[in-house]
């Protein structure tokens, strides 16, 4: 699932030829719930494309670069472990893509 963020990351930056991208992790503990967060500095997500990024079989990616199988699974697992996966844009700009679940 991380490793799947990261890789969307990169492929955002990448294919808006961002100079200077950047991919950040960051990791907190907030009670009893662990929060993982990676933020790129590419072009953000489309407002239409937003509410369907966990959609089974969307996809954004070039035909034969993307399944649009991984941002759906990717939420199903750590739901599955009683998490929470969502998206937004950061306000500088960029994607954020928050993971939220139970401290173990």
């Amino acid at each position: 699932m991380l490793l799947n963020l990261l890789l969307n990351a990169a492929d955002a930056i990448e294919d808006a030829k961002v100079q200077d991208g950047r991919v950040a992790v960051r990791a907190e503990v907030e009670g009893e719930r662990v929060r993982v967060m990676v933020e790129d500095n590419g072009p953000g997500i489309s407002a239409e494309n937003l509410p369907r990024l966990f959609t089974t079989f969307f996809t954004t990616k070039a035909p034969g670069k993307g399944t649009g199988l991984g941002l759906a699974l990717s939420r199903q697992y750590v739901e599955s472990f009683g998490g929470t996966l969502r998206a937004e844009n950061r306000p500088e700009g960029g994607a954020r893509f928050i993971v939220e679940l139970p401290v173990a």
